[in-house]
């Protein structure tokens, strides 16, 4: 009796061994992939070093505390960027290099007048958000229709009370992102005026605004399946970010030739326009940052890229990807 008691306690030991082994096998699977669908997006920097592409989808780092959008959580989750690849979508290098959106020439937007902004008003800032979503809507879309290359318009979640993406959950650190597994663009609006310390000028909200969407147009263009696939063949980290720099400078070129082009009936002033360029710097990576969590380029290249966009309103502008290596560091 007692060796059978002894043999049945070395059996529950082991079954107790098993499971907890189990437990850490999953515990370390889901911390390591769990974010891989597609974000890009606003967020704080953390003490941990930040992986880009945990979601698949991009996040923006907040002015004086990180970056404003990568080109998120990596897309294996959901089983690809976005759904299944379109095979009359470019792919592959052509897709990031010869992308027939490039030969598209300048943005060609309808009017689209600068929209009443309370800052203090949720529903204002929604109202301003969905406003000037609809003039990137119709630019993209003609956009598109030019390069033959099929479109359609992100899903819209401009939140007020909390909820949960296919790439996370929010609010969080994040004031704004885009995922691409859902291929939908969110902004808190009243997280991002309180991250953006409350800024009354509506082209700052502009320019987050079309930088998200930016990741967007990246993602209907083909390139960003392309670009996941490359960033995950990487083994490290710092090799990692060169291709997260490129996509966000990429980015901020875009979102710099939709500003450029609406600016006969959105007018961007000079004061304006050095709003968006003195935001494009404190969205940068901070001068001090390790290779490892260098993300989203220098304040100077963030501003190049971002002016470059807002000159050439055109997309082939904005080809990172074959950029001379010091204006994507």
């Amino acid at each position: 009796m007692e060796r059978r008691l002894r043999g049945r306690a070395a059996l529950w030991a082991a079954i107790a061994a098993a499971v907890l082994a189990l437990a850490l096998l999953v515990w370390n699977v889901v911390a390591a992939g769990g974010g891989e669908q597609g974000i890009f997006g606003v967020a704080s920097r953390s003490s941990a070093t930040p992986d880009p592409d945990r979601a698949g989808g991009i996040e923006r780092f907040v002015p004086g505390e990180g970056h404003r959008g990568l080109p998120g959580d990596a897309p294996e989750a959901t089983g690809g960027t976005g759904g299944e690849t379109d095979p009359d979508r470019p792919s592959g290098r052509t897709a990031l290099l010869d992308n027939p959106l490039y030969d598209t020439g300048r943005l060609a937007p309808l009017p689209c007048p600068e929209p009443g902004l309370d800052v203090d008003d949720p529903e204002s800032v929604e109202a301003f958000l969905n406003a000037l979503t609809d003039c990137l809507d119709h630019t993209w879309q003609t956009q598109f229709d030019k390069a033959g290359i099929p479109f359609q318009p992100p899903e819209r979640v401009f939140w007020e009370t909390p909820g949960s993406s296919p790439c996370r959950d929010y609010p969080s650190t994040a004031g704004a992102f885009y995922c691409r597994a859902g291929k939908s663009v969110y902004i808190g609006t009243a997280d991002v005026v309180e991250k953006w310390n409350g800024a009354d000028n509506g082209i700052v909200y502009a320019s987050l605004l079309a930088h998200e969407y930016a990741h967007h147009v990246q993602g209907e263009s083909g390139l960003l399946d392309y670009y996941h696939e490359q960033r995950r063949l990487e083994p490290e980290v710092v090799d990692q970010n060169a291709w997260t720099r490129k996509s966000e400078l990429q980015a901020n070129c875009l979102a710099g030739a939709f500003l450029g082009a609406v600016r006969v009936s959105y007018p961007v002033s000079a004061t304006d326009r050095d709003a968006v360029l003195d935001d494009a710097a404190a969205t940068a990576d901070r001068p001090d940052s390790t290779d490892e969590e260098r993300t989203h380029g220098s304040a100077a290249n963030s501003v190049r890229w971002m002016e470059h966009g807002m000159d050439e309103q055109s997309p082939g502008a904005c080809n990172t990807w074959e950029a001379a290596s010091e204006t994507v560091q």
